[in-house]
């Protein structure tokens, strides 16, 4: 045998006529035909493009066991009631057997009952005609009633066997009618496949009586009009339209009209589908109707999330399969990160979809406000340890509750304060409008530009971000005077209102949202917001924005095992996003810190820390404090003006007038240096009695 073949140049006519017409012209490439769509005004459900894909395959495959396994389960659960197919089958066996039987049953029965009733007749009849001692006549008259009896008894067993025979033939018919079939399924079952062909009619024969029997004696049959998620059920349209008519979102006759299908993640996760309103009822109304919603899918409320569309009768719903973020906390990106671009979106959280929130710096502002405990603290360390790992950016810090979050970050800053000294936080605000944001502006204006950009910053290395970011607000507003809060105030509004063209972020940061956290004029300009567990829905307010909470985004139903889980709304996203922030470990921190102090070391930019000025008065307050009585005396404020400034130190042939003297005309005029004025009053000394000094509120109202 040889097998013939021919040069591979060689031209195949039949080759070509296939694929002539794919071709203009020989050797040009094949000419794509332009895609029409079939649904040009997109009224058919969405399909989401994942699922055509290799990947998408294998996700359906899995959705799909998932799915066996759910409705085997909910088949179990469905056995033990009457609608289970056991009890179906009997009703099925029950009301097949009663219609053979039929009403001929009835009929026989009244047959029987007469004939019953003329045999006693005929007995008595007898036995009245049987008495021997009787006038002739009236034994006549007995006789003739005996014989009529006789013939109606045997004119009712007549009929009884006739209502018998008759009943027989009627089952008997009806019977072979019902028994026929079964007979007939399974010997040609058994005749045509065997022993499986034989099971395979006996699973038909019980399907049938199930059919049969579906409904209950009381008329009901089984639907999933009960179905919930959290049983284990499927989301379905037909769910989907019963939840929001029972959470009174829709009208009862009302439809919502579902943009795509209810499909499971391709994780496995959620439940997700997008559907459109009836006309007339705003998203607002479903975004507040969360908690009905949860009610009606059998979930808690933090398993729903609804996000409205770009049309106002557009939603997205999603409902998952368990509490969302009560797991482990996501791993941070800056634990591999070698430097950070703050041009550059940041990730700083997770949303519940597993999408990656990113935030935009340049420009922006932020407040960040959640209950103690509520992770707030590792939710703000996101933007401020991506920053340490950017050169290029100069941090302010300032802690209102005098607490250590912020201690790590001190070898990095320019300045900082941990104490909640409101005289500390006047003297950064004042170093950064009246120094940094200066040279900014004159940065800007040497270019002639409008504002930074990351172009200006790769020509000129004075363009630098300048990081604000004050915790606690409201406790240095408390701690201050009258005076020092006006300035206070002032000095934040210039500095937020004018550093966002020259890359000043400010971040403000509060465990007590409320009216007083940040000053109202300030907290609206502050575009992105973070908001952690709250105890009230107001409070939620306060940080998210006015009515947000009855739109859906209550941060008070964060469950306090949600850990750094908060609502994030930045200026990329016009509505809040539920997410949870990466979580960095004291130790991890301490490791990202460290790399960004020889990331700055290596580009000769660690700061040169600015201290704020320690005047004569604060000193003296100190002092004051110190003595536990509130108040100092002359003598005691010398001693410890001595242990500060070597001015004040007593010389060794310096009498005690003599150095009174000197030290009081050089207190006298550094005070009015600093603008002060506070007189010496008699105070109480610490053995019980009285000499000049100052009083420790005098000292403080002096500021």
């Amino acid at each position: 045998m040889s097998i013939e073949t021919t040069p591979s140049s060689t031209p195949d006519p039949e080759w070509e006529r296939i694929v002539g017409g794919y071709l203009n012209a020989p050797g040009e490439a094949p000419v794509e035909k332009p895609a029409t769509s079939v649904d040009l005004m997109g009224d058919t459900p969405l399909t989401p493009a994942w699922t055509k894909t290799r990947t998408g395959w294998k996700n359906r495959a899995e959705v799909g066991r998932v799915n066996t396994v759910r409705g085997f389960r909910k088949w179990l659960r469905r056995q033990a009631t009457e609608h289970g197919h056991a009890s179906q089958i009997g009703r099925g066996l029950r009301r097949t057997a009663l219609w053979v039987q039929g009403t001929e049953g009835a009929q026989v029965t009244a047959a029987r009952h007469e004939l019953q009733q003329t045999q006693r007749d005929y007995k008595q009849a007898k036995w009245a005609h049987d008495r021997r001692l009787m006038p002739g006549k009236e034994k006549e008259k007995r006789r003739r009633a005996m014989e009529g009896a006789f013939a109606d008894s045997a004119s009712a067993m007549s009929k009884y066997r006739s209502a018998q025979r008759d009943a027989r033939m009627r089952r008997a018919v009806r019977g072979v009618a019902a028994l026929a079939p079964i007979a007939g399924m399974e010997g040609a079952g058994l005749q045509l496949l065997g022993t499986p062909g034989g099971l395979a009619a006996t699973a038909a024969t019980l399907a049938t009586f199930a059919l049969i029997g579906r409904r209950t004696t009381a008329g009901e049959l089984y639907t999933d009009r009960d179905a919930k998620i959290g049983d284990g059920d499927r989301m379905t349209d037909e769910m989907v339209n019963r939840v929001y008519r029972s959470a009174k979102v829709i009208g009862a006759e009302d439809v919502v009209k579902l943009l795509s299908p209810c499909t499971l993640t391709a994780d496995g996760s959620a439940w997700e589908v997008r559907l459109e309103l009836p006309d007339g009822i705003p998203a607002s109304k479903a975004l507040g109707a969360t908690a009905q919603l949860a009610n009606g899918f059998g979930v808690s409320v933090q398993q729903v999330s609804q996000t409205k569309g770009e049309r106002e009768d557009w939603i997205t719903l999603r409902v998952t399969l368990k509490v969302p973020f009560t797991g482990k906390p996501h791993r941070g990106p800056l634990l591999t990160a070698e430097k950070v671009n703050l041009w550059e979106p940041v990730p700083t959280a997770v949303s519940e979809r597993g999408d990656v929130m990113a935030v935009e710096w340049f420009e922006k502002t932020a407040l960040y406000g959640g209950e103690p405990g509520s992770g707030k603290s590792a939710a703000a360390n996101n933007p401020l340890l991506s920053a340490s790992l950017d050169v290029t950016a100069d941090f302010y810090l300032a802690d209102g509750k005098g607490g250590f979050d912020l201690s790590p970050f001190e070898e990095i800053a320019q300045m900082i304060d941990t104490d909640g000294d409101p005289e500390k936080l006047l003297a950064i605000l004042r170093h950064v409008w009246e120094v940094v944001l200066p040279e900014l502006k004159q940065t800007v204006k040497d270019h002639r530009v409008r504002k930074f950009s990351e172009a200006l910053a790769a020509q000129d290395e004075r363009v630098r971000f300048t990081i604000l970011f004050i915790d606690e607000w409201a406790s240095y507003m408390a701690a201050a005077s009258q005076e020092q809060q006006k300035e206070l105030d002032r000095l934040l509004r210039l500095i937020t209102q004018q550093g966002r063209a020259y890359a000043v972020i400010v971040i403000a940061a509060t465990q007590k949202p409320d009216s007083n956290a940040v000053p109202t004029g300030i907290r609206d300009i502050l575009s992105t917001r973070w908001a952690g567990r709250c105890m009230t829905p107001e409070a939620s307010d306060t940080i998210l924005g006015k009515g947000r909470a009855s739109a859906g985004y209550n941060a008070q139903r964060i469950l306090k095992s949600q850990r750094g889980v908060g609502y994030l709304q930045t200026g990329e996203t016009s509505e809040p996003v539920l997410t949870q922030s990466y979580f960095y470990s004291d130790e991890e921190v301490e490791v990202i810190l460290r790399r960004a102090y020889e990331l700055r070391k290596a580009a000769g930019v660690l700061p040169a820390a600015v201290e704020p000025e320690v005047t004569v008065l604060d000193h003296m307050i100190k002092a004051a404090a110190g003595t536990g009585r509130g108040v100092v005396t002359r003598a005691e404020l010398f001693a410890h003006l001595a242990t500060a400034d070597a001015d004040y130190v007593r010389a060794e042939e310096e009498s005690d007038s003599a150095y009174n003297a000197r030290v009081g005309r050089q207190l006298a005029a550094a005070l009015d240096a600093e603008g002060v004025t506070v007189e010496p009053v008699k105070v109480p000394t610490a053995d019980g009695g009285r000499s000049m000094g100052y009083r420790l509120e005098d000292l403080q109202d002096a500021r």
